[in-house]
């Protein structure tokens, strides 16, 4: 599925890239956070993305000032989803493909207020990314 890019989109990848040395594929404002800025990497390059220590991420946020959070791409959805959850532990994604396309998610139990996020703003932002990235209508927690 193809990512529309708004301009101040295209800005902040562009000086993602320049900053950090890895490619950005995709760029939103946290939805109910409009100060984070999520950047989804490509696949394989989260490493270079962070930086050691955080060190290069952290020089990106210093240059776009505001808080930044990193979720890595993925080929198929259901490794998406499970990257967009990270830092919680996610056990299994299953698609459900009836009327509308839901990913079902199981988290472990001890993480499941880190993949629901400070008033649901975490499994917000995912339902956003998934939605633009694989035409997944909603993501259920189990």
């Amino acid at each position: 599925m193809n990512v529309t890019l708004d301009d101040d989109a295209r800005r902040y990848l562009a000086l993602f890239e320049d900053v950090t040395g890895a490619t950005g594929i995709d760029c939103v404002l946290a939805d109910g956070d409009e100060d984070r800025l999520i950047v989804v990497v490509s696949s394989g390059q989260m490493g270079e993305a962070i930086g050691p220590g955080g060190r290069t991420v952290q020089r990106f946020e210093e240059r776009v000032e505001r808080p930044v959070r990193l979720v890595e791409g993925a080929d198929d959805a259901e490794s998406f989803v499970a990257n967009a959850f990270a830092p919680a532990a996610v056990y299994n994604v299953t698609i459900s493909e009836n009327d509308d396309t839901v990913a079902y998610v199981e988290v472990a139990d001890e993480d499941r207020g880190v993949a629901i996020g400070s008033n649901g703003r975490t499994i917000e932002t995912v339902r956003r990314l998934v939605d633009r990235h694989f035409g997944i209508d909603d993501v259920q927690l189990l």
